[in-house]
């Protein structure tokens, strides 16, 4: 059988009708014809671009090899368990909400939409709106979307370069224009959407409106101070810890040893898939025994669970935020609005 390695990930760039021609902030060197929305990065048909595996599917793969590539903290050992993607907006999303679990498996779906988002990079006065404005019902919102003025119920939000923000499912929510967020969710494309400015594309008003919930824990997450690492030189700081992914920021100017959870932290009795983003910079990926991974800025490399350990090396500096899922049950983050 072919030997798992860090495996670089092609992004797959979707069209989207609020996205934008420039992705320059994290793809300065990619054109396009069509204004790109999304750039999937560890989807279900996301292929390796290199090595023995190259031009595989990440879920043909997950189905072969199982635990020793996604994990055994993943809710299902033949499946991907965390999606990333970049988001690029030049309009507003629809208003949409995703379910959570319970209303999901009512419609048939294995799992619900639980996502985050990392800012990127943020225009002055970018906004996103995060749930129902206090005292607000479901009621009122359904007739509000009627109205045409389901906005004005929302929760608008600046946003900011650096920021973590939780959209537990079952939030109402929607993004402004001038944003560049990298998301990280359940493995699902489950979007319901309840109001789209007139854009001729299908509502879904049934089960958005009984997938939404008038309260949840969505918002900005409340972190812990950077610290530092390797003697200091590099830092580390926990972006989020949630029921179904963690995520990490690494600013890293000298070589970093990581060991992938299982071994982390034995305890657990868990092991998952390690998923690198580099946001800024460029380095390389390392395991003992397989050719290292160039890791450069909106790349992807995932980590196999059966790996024990690897090795990003920077070149002169480097920001990758790295996901995973958590070994044990683990609460909602703290948030703020």
């Amino acid at each position: 059988m072919t030997q798992l390695y860090p495996l670089l990930m092609s992004p797959a760039f979707d069209p989207r009708p609020w996205g934008t021609l420039d992705l320059s902030a994290i793809y300065p060197n990619h054109r396009f014809n069509e204004r790109i929305g999304e750039a999937w990065l560890t989807g279900d048909k996301c292929i390796v671009a290199h090595g023995p595996l190259a031009k595989r599917s990440l879920a043909g793969l997950s189905k072969e090899f199982g635990s020793d590539l996604v994990g055994t903290a993943a809710p299902d050992p033949g499946r991907f368990p965390l999606l990333l993607k970049f988001l690029f907006t030049e309009e507003k999303l629809s208003v949409q909400v995703h379910p959570d679990d319970a209303t999901a498996q009512r419609f048939g779906e294995p799992w619900g939409k639980t996502e985050c988002w990392y800012v990127a990079h943020a225009k002055p006065g970018s906004q996103i709106a995060l749930g129902l404005k206090p005292g607000v019902t479901r009621a009122q919102l359904e007739q509000a979307i009627h109205d045409n003025s389901a906005e004005e119920l929302l929760n608008w939000v600046n946003i900011y370069q650096g920021e973590m923000i939780y959209v537990a499912g079952g939030t109402v929510h929607t993004i402004g224009p001038g944003a560049v967020l990298l998301e990280t969710q359940q493995q699902s494309d489950t979007t319901y959407r309840l109001y789209d400015y007139g854009r001729p594309r299908p509502l879904h008003l049934e089960r958005g409106l009984a997938s939404v919930k008038e309260r949840t824990a969505s918002g900005k997450v409340i972190r812990p101070a950077p610290v530092a690492i390797n003697g200091g030189k590099n830092r580390s700081s926990s972006m989020i810890s949630a029921p179904y992914f963690t995520v990490d920021l690494f600013e890293l100017k000298e070589p970093q040893d990581f060991r992938t959870a299982a071994f982390e932290k034995p305890d657990s009795g868990k092991s998952s898939a390690q998923i690198l983003v580099a946001v800024e910079g460029c380095g390389v990926v390392e395991a003992q025994g397989r050719d290292p991974v160039t890791l450069a800025k909106g790349d992807a490399v995932v980590i196999p669970a059966a790996l024990q350990g690897f090795t990003v090396r920077p070149q002169w500096q480097l920001e990758v935020l790295k996901a995973a899922v958590p070994g044990g049950s683990v609460p909602e983050p703290s948030t703020r609005m």
